[in-house]
């Protein structure tokens, strides 16, 4: 029971690791070349409202 008890006071307090930048941190430089062959950047593609990129990282193909 004692083992029990420290094997779960353990997972409760793991850290997770933390992968890539927090919600609502700027996004960091970049450039990319679209369908058309032209240059796009995080500030080309700002519209009125902001931009907002999502990344989809779970896809089964």
């Amino acid at each position: 029971m004692l083992g029990l008890l420290f094997t779960l006071a353990g997972a409760l307090s793991a850290q997770t690791a933390q992968t890539g930048p927090a919600v609502g941190d700027s996004v960091p430089g970049f450039e990319l070349i679209d369908q058309n062959g032209t240059a796009q950047t995080p500030k080309s593609l700002m519209g009125p409202n902001g931009l907002m990129l999502v990344f989809f990282r779970s896809a089964d193909w």
